[in-house]
């Protein structure tokens, strides 16, 4: 009995593992894969109107992007270095003056072109996804 109950406690062990290791490579998987369209989603926010950075993260939360500051802020200092964005300082009645981001007019042009990309990748992963039924364990 004690063989048994040893044995159907190792393969939950091992169950519990792979669920765990697989659990935590798709929390990867999705982080990294946010990671590679933040970069779009802020210049697109960003091209509609002048935008402070808590605005931005408010905008990307509510579309189930969650960003914090500390991801936000060096990428928004990327794209201002690479002329994509530029940004305006306006007093403000709750303290100090304010940051607000705008786009560029090469950041216009590049928000085309990682649109465009995301078209043809989103139409690419539809086709080749289309007729995948997931395996039945």
């Amino acid at each position: 009995m004690y063989c048994i109950v040893l044995y159907i406690f190792t393969i939950f062990e091992l169950s519990s593992k792979d669920i765990i290791n697989n659990s935590m490579k798709l929390e990867n998987t999705k982080a990294q894969m946010r990671k590679g369209i933040l970069e779009l989603c802020v210049l697109s926010i960003v091209s509609k109107e002048e935008m402070y950075p808590s605005d931005i993260i408010k905008k990307l939360k509510e579309s189930k992007l969650i960003v914090v500051e500390g991801t936000l802020y060096p990428l928004l200092n990327r794209l201002k270095n690479a002329e994509l964005l530029t940004y305006n300082w306006q007093e403000s009645n709750a303290g100090p003056p304010r940051k607000y981001y705008s786009i560029t007019k090469t950041g216009s042009e590049f928000l085309k072109s990682l649109l465009q990309t995301w078209k043809e990748l989103n139409h690419a992963v539809q086709e080749s996804t289309l007729n995948i039924k997931p395996q039945k364990k």
